[in-house]
């Protein structure tokens, strides 16, 4: 244990396992979700593929490579920081942040398509559809559209460990914080490794 940025006493241990415990529950929810994905899978498969098909796969490859890319500037952040270099670190969190954007952003088009061309739970297209097709995108819909959440929420913890190196509170001696922030990141991309096989390859 030792001081930590604002003068309190601070237990890096503590913060490390409480991190760990988080993304255990994390895991716990996507892995119901995965589970669930597979049951009708199984139930479904004809139907699933077809889905799959109905997917863009450029849009999918295009956003793995963003998060892995992303996952890089992370892990070369928190590197940079440890070798007392604050500036090099923010500079990769941005990029990493706009990495995110980008995710973000080609998530819209995709789901805008998608939508337009009225392929979404509950439309006419898929309630005449055949069996399965209108689970497949329900699951489709919710699991992504969690996914996206987690990277928004990733992004603003991302920018909150910038804000506390900008300030001179995260640094080479407490670096805690971006690393258990980079845990996260690392969980959120992660998430989509398992997320584009399933929807996106399946077909």
């Amino acid at each position: 244990m030792s001081a930590g940025g604002h003068g309190l006493p601070r237990d890096d241990y503590a913060s490390r396992l409480g991190m760990w415990l988080f993304l255990f529950t994390e895991i716990l929810l996507f892995g119901g979700l995965f589970l669930l994905y597979a049951a009708y899978l199984h139930r479904y498969p004809e139907a699933f593929h077809a889905g799959g098909k109905m997917l863009d796969k450029v849009f999918g490859t295009v956003n793995t490579v963003v998060l892995i890319t992303s996952s890089v500037t992370v892990a070369q952040s928190i590197t940079a920081l440890r070798l007392g270099n604050p500036d090099r670190a923010c500079k990769l969190l941005y990029a990493t942040v706009a990495l995110a954007g980008m995710f973000m952003v080609n998530k819209f088009f995709e789901w805008s398509a998608k939508i337009a061309h009225d392929i979404y739970p509950g439309s006419a297209h898929l309630l005449e559809a055949q069996d399965g097709l209108g689970i497949f995108f329900s699951l489709y819909y919710v699991m992504t559209g969690l996914h996206g959440i987690h990277v928004i929420i990733g992004a603003a913890v991302l920018l909150y460990a910038l804000r506390g190196i900008r300030k001179g509170h995260v640094n080479a001696d407490d670096y805690v914080l971006l690393e258990n922030s980079g845990l996260y990141w690392h969980l959120v991309d992660l998430v989509w490794i398992y997320l584009f096989p399933l929807f996106y390859l399946v077909a």
